[in-house]
């Protein structure tokens, strides 16, 4: 043995080839801890300091390679400054090279993932040979920096330059195949045969068939191209990823500057450029953020886990209503594997339903993601039907129906007596009560929430709403069927509007009370669009439809009056009464054509102009800032007071549902980040400030006001 650790062993076979392994104990998959790293140091010393040596394999002992560095040490290590940040960078720096420069021919077996500086890792060496499913890739740009291990250096050197920055400015997971057409990886090959074949590359090499020392000439010498490729490759990219990244997400356009002022350099000088500009990025809010939503994803998932061990198997569902959302909950579920019945009591609603399956099912073939084949075989997993036939067989049913009490409460207690005993019935209600749903069901315990969001393809948040008697078994079989379905399930507790749709209506509610006091609202749309919303909220409101938002509205206004019932005639009813419904019939704050594509855009309408003047009760100018404040702090305290309400069970869970639900500026955090970036105190001062003129939807609740005299934060110092 030349070393042991706790998470890395390199040990010398009869042929002096040795093998670096990481094997981090007690965890399931590898990751680059700042332990971990300095034991790396050591083990490549222990590799320079071994005699006779004539290769080494760089291997994992677990399913995954190197999953990257441990992203739970982010905030600490860069909240310690510029300073502590660029002393990390060159440790990890001088380790990578020594590798790079040990005295024989190297290469990496790559079993699985092996992402960020677990890639970064398999670039050190000669060659790369890789599991035919595994992935490679360097999202570090998704967390708001850039790849600060070498990437930026080594990966153009290995793959070009055009090539590298797809990678890097993308931030993708990229398969084995792809890895091999563009040279980031020499052979691919089945898992069982990685060993031999990186053995077999260091035997070449060993005897002069391969030239190792060639390779490494062209990672450590400035990149081959001359100044007009340069121009055209940076350039041109440049221009394509700030169009698709935006203003507000500034690492890829950074990493393809590191790249091009590296370009001419050798290896010591490029990764000093590629150094500071990492530091640089990892001090900016928007790394803290998205760093921050990296870790509230895992707390989700890790809570999404521990509720599905309670619960059994969920290997046959059906769907109640088909048309457009039960057939996008049919497509999701047949395309993940959970086969499911789909039943309406009308053969035309049955036909919209599968059509829509079909359509979903249809665009991935057209993208490559299905083939013809793949296609049929999972439509088969959609078995449509007008009857409760098969339904003694189904382990959970989603009712899906339109969103009325009383047509739901009279499908769930019929599909209730034609189920199992077991079977656990959920409702995709947006805002009806599930303790009023569940008061005509003989069985409760096995009922919840299942509320998807439209469209439901696209969305990957899934409120799962636990009634008064809902049991753990009902919850955690929901959780694990969304979590089946490729969604993020969160768990909320029963009140009007649940979650997200609470916090969403006061939004709205501030949105109303601007455009009554004079605000245009095509200029609140674009400042809020500029602030980070994927739409305004009168877009948003054309979206989700007019006639929904003033049925959520009423659900709302009933459940919380004090804040949310309105004296005076709103905008969004003005808009409903005058039949603009929004997209639905190509009309309400905007009018809608269809661009080339057949997908609506929106374009200014005189008309609706007309409708809101009905409303305006005053003529005041307000500035972005003004316009930012009325949107944004009704939103943030009715989230507070759904934490303090337990209506959700940690910030984690209330910034990752906005986001994921309602699209909430995922560089800002959450509206718990947002309020902590701001200052809990400054936050509430602002506040008040607004309650005065405005009324109980701005006012800060007690709690808060503790918290701000107390300074304490959502996340504590550096979550």
């Amino acid at each position: 043995m030349i070393y042991q650790g706790n998470a890395i062993t390199v040990a010398s076979n009869g042929d002096n080839i040795a093998t670096l392994t990481f094997d981090l104990k007690d965890e399931s998959i590898n990751k680059l801890s700042s332990a971990v790293v300095t034991e790396l140091g050591e083990a490549v010393k222990a590799l320079e300091g071994a005699s006779d040596l004539k290769g080494l394999v760089i291997a994992s002992a677990k399913d995954v390679f190197i999953v990257g560095a441990d992203i739970t040490e982010f905030h600490g290590m860069f909240s310690k400054g510029e300073g502590q940040i660029a002393e990390m960078l060159e440790q990890v720096h001088g380790i990578f090279n020594a590798i790079e420069d040990l005295p024989f021919p190297t290469v990496t077996a790559i079993n699985g993932l092996a992402l960020g500086g677990g890639c970064e890792v398999t670039l050190t060496t000669d060659f790369r040979v890789m599991g035919d499913k595994a992935k490679i890739g360097l999202p570090e740009t998704k967390l708001g920096i850039l790849p600060g291990w070498g990437g930026c250096v080594r990966l153009p050197r290995i793959v070009g330059a055009d090539n590298a920055i797809e990678w890097i400015a993308g931030g993708s997971e990229n398969r084995a195949d792809a890895a091999l057409k563009i040279g980031a990886v020499d052979a691919v090959v089945p898992n069982e045969q990685l060993e031999a074949a990186a053995l077999d590359i260091l035997a070449r090499a060993n005897r002069g068939e391969l030239d190792y020392q060639a390779r490494r000439d062209e990672k450590t010498g400035p990149l081959k191209l001359n100044p007009i490729e340069q121009m055209m490759v940076f350039e041109t990219a440049k221009g394509y990823v700030a169009g698709k990244a935006g203003p507000h997400y500034p690492a890829p356009i950074e990493a393809i500057k590191v790249i091009q002022k590296g370009a001419g350099e050798e290896r010591g000088r490029a990764q000093a450029i590629e150094a500071k500009a990492f530091a640089k990025l990892a001090l900016t809010d928007v790394c803290y953020n998205l760093v921050g939503l990296f870790l509230n994803d895992q707390v989700v998932k890790k809570k999404a886990g521990q509720y599905e061990k309670q619960a059994q198997p969920v290997k046959q569902t059906a769907v109640l209503g088909a048309g457009i959302m039960g057939g996008g909950i049919a497509y999701q579920s047949a395309s993940k594997g959970t086969p499911i019945l789909m039943k309406d009591i009308k053969e035309e609603a049955i036909e919209l339903g599968l059509k829509e399956a079909r359509k979903l099912f249809g665009k991935q073939v057209e993208r490559n993601k299905l083939t013809t084949e793949q296609m049929a075989e999972k439509l088969s997993n959609i078995r449509p039907t007008l009857s409760y036939g098969d339904f003694g067989h189904v382990d959970l049913v989603v009712e899906a129906v339109v969103e009325n009490p009383k047509v739901k409460d009279a499908v769930l207690t019929e599909v209730e007596g034609l189920v199992d005993d077991k079977a656990i019935l959920t409702s995709n209600t947006s805002t009806i009560s599930i303790n009023r749903l569940a008061q005509n069901l003989k069985r409760p315990e096995n009922f919840c929430g299942m509320h998807f969001f439209n469209p439901v393809h696209r969305m990957p948040l899934v409120e799962v709403i636990r009634g008064e008697k809902t049991s753990d078994a009902a919850v955690g079989a929901t959780v694990a069927y969304a979590r089946a379905m490729g969604k993020t399930p969160i768990v909320v507790n029963d009140c009007p509007g649940f979650l997200v749709n609470r916090v969403l209506f006061p939004y709205f509610g501030g949105f109303s009370m601007l455009v009554e006091q004079g605000a245009d609202f095509q200029h609140v749309d674009k400042v809020m669009e500029k602030f980070g919303w994927p739409m305004g909220p009168a877009y948003l409101l054309d979206v989700v439809g007019m006639d929904t938002a003033v049925h959520a509205n009423e659900v709302m206004a009933e459940g919380f009056p004090d804040r949310m019932a309105r004296d005076s005639k709103t905008a969004i009813q003005v808009m409903y009464e005058n039949e603009r419904l929004g997209q639905k019939n190509d009309k309400g704050f905007y009018a809608y054509e269809e661009d080339k594509k057949g997908k609506p855009k929106k374009v200014s309408d005189d008309a609706a102009y007309a409708l809101v003047k009905q409303v305006v009760k005053e003529e005041k100018t307000f500035s972005d800032e003004d316009i930012i404040a009325r949107m944004m702090v009704p939103l943030c305290l009715e989230t507070v007071r759904c934490l303090e309400d337990d209506i959700v069970a940690s910030p984690a869970e209330a910034d990752m549902a906005l986001i994921y639900g309602i699209g909430f500026p995922p560089f800002r955090g959450g509206a718990l980040r947002y309020i902590d970036a701001m200052g809990v105190a400054a936050f509430v001062e602002l506040a008040d400030g607004l309650a005065e003129e405005l009324g109980p939807l701005y006012a800060p609740t007690d709690k808060l006001r503790e918290m701000a005299k107390s300074g304490d934060t959502f996340y504590g110092k550096s979550a």
